[in-house]
């Protein structure tokens, strides 16, 4: 063996050795920024019962609580299925997911330093902080990816990102430096990020995320990264559709409209002019969506709204040539803060609606609502209220708009 060749394979087993040094140090740099990231979660988390439902297929069916002059009743504690659960998906309640994250971190990071990658998780936010501020991420409802770029890059380099549509909502944020608050990035968005997060609603109004919508998420996050360049560890779809299936299950229990019906006697009806003039003269405002909300002033938040007892949607051109036999009042109970008092309001308008227009207050079977049925409503509202905050869904903050829209 000449001196050349023994120069070339010690060189060889020196670059070796530098290389396996280099990624050492990279995964302990990212394990400390792991652990830094999660570190006040335990003592952030917020408590509360939790419980499953059956499951829904297809579309998310949203009950009228309407039964029989009364509200069909919700329980104020939701039975707990085990058995049930253990047949079913693997079940999580949603506040026992940012516990179970924290605690898989090691197990994440070791993994990664194993298969010779950067390993990459979202960071945690306190579910009471979610509530107040609409531009933090959820990871208690999204599914998280985090992307850590090369380099600080601007929004622009996630374009293809925010502009993808998955069937769900998707929401991108940056933070410029590890202990910076969370921007929610836009495409005019300034400034560069050294932190990149991809957040995918789990649940809403539709159903609870596919296995084949996650893998589609990761496939989106995956590009992203390597466009622009940066690390990232794509999310388990097993186990993240199993958290939006126990959470899509919790929800549907807590799925809960109210409708007061405002009906003529017999064949008598309402023209469309003259049931817009006493809407809007009650302060309600006819939307696109084909009904009048009611709407508080300070803050632009819909209280209830006032739909067509036809099926047919309410716009300027049909009330100005056609009549209606009512109208029906609807609260959506987990998309209003505090309802019983939205309730309340309601109850107020509705009747004042029926004495002007000459008309009965009834439920859905055409029954008269009198004071004790519309009693036993509110007490529903309140013990449904009651059931969403046990499990950490204030009603109206943006964690409930997200789960109860769509």
């Amino acid at each position: 063996m000449t001196s050349l060749q023994l120069g070339l394979i010690v060189a060889g087993v020196a670059l070796v050795i530098g290389v396996v040094i280099y990624n050492w140090l990279q995964e302990r740099r990212v394990r400390r920024r792991i652990k830094e990231a999660f570190r006040d979660t335990g003592s952030d988390r917020a408590t509360g019962d939790s419980a499953p439902s059956a499951h829904r297929g297809g579309a998310r069916v949203e009950p009228t609580m309407m039964r029989d002059g009364a509200a069909a009743p919700v329980p104020e504690n939701p039975p707990h299925d085990a058995e049930a659960i253990a047949a079913d998906a693997p079940y999580e309640p949603p506040l026992d997911i940012q516990s179970r994250i924290a605690s898989d971190l090691s197990d994440d990071a070791d993994d990664a330093a194993v298969a010779g990658t950067s390993a990459a998780v979202p960071a945690a936010v306190a579910p009471s902080a979610i509530d107040r501020n609409v531009r933090d991420p959820d990871p208690d409802i999204e599914c998280i990816v985090m992307l850590q770029p090369v380099r600080p890059v601007s929004a622009g380099a996630i374009a293809s990102g925010m502009h993808a549509r998955l069937g769900k909502p998707l929401r991108w944020f940056g933070r410029r430096k590890p202990e910076a608050p969370w921007q929610l990035l836009k495409s005019d968005t300034a400034g560069e990020f050294t932190e990149i997060v991809g957040c995918l609603l789990l649940a809403d109004r539709a159903g609870a995320a596919s296995p084949q919508l996650i893998d589609a998420f990761a496939r989106l996050a995956g590009n992203v990264a390597s466009s622009v360049p940066a690390a990232f560890v794509p999310p388990d779809s097993a186990r993240e559709a199993a958290r939006a299936e126990a959470l899509d299950r919790i929800c549907a229990d807590l799925d809960v409209q109210i409708g007061l019906t405002v009906l003529k006697a017999g064949p008598a009806t309402i023209l469309g002019t003259r049931l817009r003039g006493v809407a809007e003269a009650a302060g309600f405002r006819l939307t696109d969506s084909g009904r009048f909300d009611w709407m508080q002033e300070d803050t632009g938040a819909v209280l209830y709204s006032l739909a067509n007892y036809r099926p047919e949607p309410f716009t300027a051109d049909a009330l100005r040539g056609t009549a209606t036999p009512g109208a029906v009042f609807l609260l959506d109970v987990p998309r209003v803060a505090d309802p019983a008092r939205a309730f309340d309001q309601m109850k107020l308008a509705a009747k004042r609606m029926a004495q002007t227009l000459d008309a009965a207050l009834v439920d859905d079977n055409r029954r008269p609502l009198d004071d004790a049925a519309l009693a036993a409503i509110r007490e529903q509202v309140q013990a449904t209220t009651t059931a969403l905050r046990k499990v950490n869904i204030e009603p109206g903050s943006p964690r409930a708009l997200a789960l109860f829209g769509g």
